[in-house]
């Protein structure tokens, strides 16, 4: 069994005294998990990530976060040097060892250990690191009242200069946007792109509920390719609405019939207020209730 931990704090919450990190190959106890400060990963956010749930003792959707995973490494021409059944092997044995039913892995990749200087050809090795643990990243009445937002200043990175498709440790762009955020007195927000479109949320895609059409951003507007958005897509298509991409601005956030998020941690968040604009009524839609309904009941039967 694995530890239950209780705690007041809504952010990342791990559970703490048996957790085992793997590092390059090995477990080690979550207090002698550690890299160099010469990795590049943390002198210059140089590495990728992905953020992967697990329900009733099974990785939910592990071969597409892994492609992911392996899709971002090659646009920054990042050699993992492990190949992808080994990685999702090693990812199922970190939750076997921190004997997580439901819960939460980290996946991170790092340049590894080089210089002081820019140059990831100077890299020794890429460094692997899994942590297996939990999360909730909203507290409950959240999903049950449903999120406030606010638009933040802080624009998404252009496309042509870090592309979202790219989930890189570089996360500096969303974490001013969340302070924007935490400092408006709400916990999550609205990034735009440089000409005003929606891009997403902080940390999660953004839909639009319309009539029967539900509309998300594409990634070319700043959006990252989200696997929980494509289970939604999928989810929301066998219940006979439209889902598909396009461009969306403030107005059609303001003027939706229901606003939500999703998200790995996220999962499917409902959204009751953007900019002090009640979306609906205020109150979680019933298409994005019936849609967090059937994605809980696909994650733990599917």
């Amino acid at each position: 069994m694995y530890i239950r931990c209780v705690s007041n704090d809504y952010s990342t919450r791990i559970c703490g005294e048996a957790m085992k990190v793997y590092i390059d190959g090995q477990f080690y106890d979550k207090e002698d998990a550690k890299i160099s400060v010469f990795d590049h990963g943390l002198l210059y956010g140089d590495g990728v990530f992905e953020g992967i749930r697990a329900y009733n003792g099974r990785v939910f959707m592990l071969r597409e976060h892994i492609d992911r995973l392996y899709d971002s490494a090659k646009a920054i021409d990042l050699e993992i040097g492990m190949d992808r059944e080994e990685m999702i092997a090693k990812t199922v044995e970190a939750c076997r060892v921190n004997g997580i039913d439901d819960g939460y892995i980290r996946l991170v990749v790092t340049r590894g250990i080089g210089t002081l200087g820019l140059n990831p050809y100077l890299c020794e090795r890429a460094s692997v690191i899994i942590i297996a643990a939990k999360i909730q990243l909203y507290p409950q009445e959240l999903y049950e009242e449903g999120l406030r937002l606010v638009t933040v200043g802080t624009t998404r990175n252009l496309s042509e200069a870090v592309n979202p498709r790219i989930k890189s440790l570089n996360y500096l762009n969303n974490i001013m946007a969340k302070i924007e955020a935490i400092n408006s007195g709400v916990m999550e927000c609205i990034m735009l792109n440089s000409a005003g479109q929606v891009a997403e949320a902080s940390g999660d895609n953004v839909f639009v509920v319309k009539g029967d059409k539900l509309i998300t951003p594409p990634t070319w507007c700043g959006a990252l390719k989200g696997v929980t958005q494509d289970v939604v897509m999928r989810l929301a298509g066998d219940m006979g609405y439209q889902a598909g991409f396009d461009v969306l601005s403030r107005y059609d956030l303001y003027t939706a019939d229901e606003v939500f998020l999703t998200g790995s941690a996220a999962e499917v968040a409902p959204v009751s207020e953007v900019d002090h604009r009640a979306i609906g009524n205020g109150r979680p839609g019933p298409i994005t209730l019936d849609l967090k309904d059937r994605f809980h009941k696909y994650v733990r039967g599917e």
